[in-house]
């Protein structure tokens, strides 16, 4: 793993993506999301860095028409009704994502995926796709058993929230801001 000391403090910086290990969370409602989504862009992330999964469902019910506006939820949006569904070919889900950015409804599954794990999904093609949820976030780097209970929080309402810290005090910093402030179940690096 390479690895460099941050000369501010002590924290472990990581040079390479893969090197990094995902936080990941689950939120009951919007408010809790919310929460969890700004502690990221307080220490400087964008929405490229950051996985949501959700029912469409919960999309419509927290993020769809009527709701107000804000980052998080315009994250999910992003391609909403313009052929974001998708399945398939592989060349129809590239073609989907490069028309939508890199949120995506897998039908069938009723599930809104949005950030680099929907990228990864889109690449793995169909058959990533037909492997389901669980098999999209183990391979995304998330233990079995927790994409087992993720998966089944996303088909009872939950939010999902993914993301690489950068430096193991980010790290540090977003595991408790998700757990008490944000009200994260399951919160775990």
């Amino acid at each position: 793993m390479d690895q460099s000391m941050n000369s501010e403090n002590t924290s472990t910086t990581y040079s390479n993506t893969s090197d990094r290990r995902m936080l990941t969370g689950m939120f009951r409602d919007r408010d809790s999301a919310e929460r969890a989504y700004n502690s990221l862009a307080t220490r400087g992330y964008s929405d490229k860095d950051v996985d949501v999964v959700m029912s469409d469902e919960t999309r419509k019910r927290h993020f769809g028409d009527g709701t107000a506006d804000t980052d998080l939820g315009n994250k999910t949006m992003e391609g909403a009704g313009t052929g974001s569904a998708i399945g398939g070919t592989l060349g129809a889900i590239v073609g989907a994502v490069a028309a939508i950015g890199t949120t995506l409804l897998i039908p069938g599954l009723g599930i809104v995926v949005a950030g680099p794990l929907a990228a990864a999904l889109a690449g793995a093609g169909a058959g990533g796709i037909t492997g389901g949820l669980i098999g999209g976030l183990i391979g995304h780097g998330i233990p079995e058993h927790r994409a087992k209970l993720y998966e089944e929080g996303v088909k009872n309402g939950n939010i999902v929230m993914a993301v690489r810290p950068r430096n193991d005090e980010d790290a540090s910093y977003l595991q408790n801001e998700w757990r008490t402030n944000a009200n994260g179940q399951y919160v775990d690096y």
